[in-house]
């Protein structure tokens, strides 16, 4: 961190609590939409839904998921968010919104940094991911090396697909699925679109890929209740800047009026302490759960987020935070104020 940290403060009991996006939250960070779970785990979204309610956040999930939208609402009782893009085709938009309110998702999100389309992503496109896979030398000796892991975890004898597409494209195939969800992607959306969608959905609203201040300042100006401050995990445009690099401008040109979340880059509690004192209101993290999903299901993902958890109680006691809103900008160094994560 930096050098304002504090001693000699009553650190007995740390609170971490928070309220964001109408939700009440054990600690500040929660689980981001991430397509296609089913290849981590053969249980896919359902485990990471269920670990997110054990560990008292919001689990948000993704249109890309492989299981529909509503069995994921059954399949938990936590507090839930659906991520949203917009399709020339509206009424696949007003259609799943009109769902997610029938299966009691609290929160709607909408991504908003692939209106030009899918980034170059060349990893996909070597390995065939969602079309024709190319089976290397390395990935065969790979899975050759981990038949347990294979059997377990892709073991299912139905194909995954994207549950809530399965009355949609050409078929139930993920790829045909996929190539359907690429083409209805709308590149002629517009901050009219975005203030039609908040009065169709009615509740918290948060607009996620934005990374300027002054899309900041339009979304609170479109009626949306939070911003989420990312970079698609870098998997957009090459030479983006860092999530984090982007957030204090952002967190200052809003002032308050709607919630600043950080995504991408949080691998360690301390991480999440440093987004705070930066200006977030909370984080959302991605690979963390799926690493915890691929390697250990269930029980893999409460792993991962309890490891986050317990890394940032133990950063706020040893900057002298007993709770969130003590944490401010003073306790960064100047050398960490322009950079991104360090180790």
């Amino acid at each position: 961190m930096g050098q304002d940290t504090r001693c000699l403060v009553d650190i007995g009991s740390v609170k971490t609590s928070t309220r964001i996006l109408g939700q009440d939250i054990e600690w500040p960070v929660f689980c981001s939409p991430t397509g296609a779970s089913r290849l981590f785990h053969s249980d896919g979204e359902l485990p990471v839904a269920r670990a997110a309610a054990r560990s008292g956040t919001i689990y948000s999930l993704s249109t890309g998921s492989t299981y529909s939208l509503e069995d994921v609402a059954a399949a938990s009782v936590g507090p839930k968010m659906f991520q949203l893009y917009i399709f020339k085709d509206r009424d696949v938009m007003r259609d799943l919104i009109e769902r997610c309110k029938r299966s009691g998702y609290s929160a709607l999100c909408l991504t908003v940094d692939v209106a030009g389309g899918i980034g170059k992503r060349e990893r996909d496109l070597r390995s065939g991911l969602f079309n024709q896979p190319h089976w290397s030398l390395s990935s065969l000796t790979s899975f050759a090396g981990h038949p347990a892991w294979v059997l377990k975890r892709l073991g299912r004898t139905s194909a995954i697909s994207i549950g809530s597409f399965t009355n949609r494209g050409a078929s139930r195939r993920s790829a045909s699925q996929s190539n359907y969800a690429r083409h209805q992607l709308d590149p002629s959306v517009t901050w009219k679109d975005v203030r039609e969608i908040t009065d169709l959905w009615g509740g918290p609203f948060a607009l996620k890929g934005v990374m300027s201040a002054d899309d900041a300042r339009r979304a609170a100006d479109a009626g949306v209740n939070a911003v989420i401050v990312s970079n698609h995990g870098g998997r957009q445009l090459d030479g983006a800047a860092a999530s984090i690099e982007a957030l204090p401008e952002i967190a200052r040109a809003v002032g308050g009026r709607i919630e600043v979340i950080l995504d991408g880059g949080i691998r360690r509690g301390v991480h999440v302490l440093k987004a705070l004192a930066r200006g977030a209101n909370a984080c959302s993290i991605g690979r963390p759960y799926l690493y915890g999903l691929a390697a250990g299901g269930e029980a893999g993902v409460v792993k991962a987020l309890d490891v986050l958890r317990t890394e940032l109680v133990l950063a706020m006691k040893l900057c002298g935070c007993a709770n969130l809103a003590s944490v401010d900008e003073s306790m960064i160094g100047k050398s960490y104020q322009t950079t991104a994560f360090p180790a």
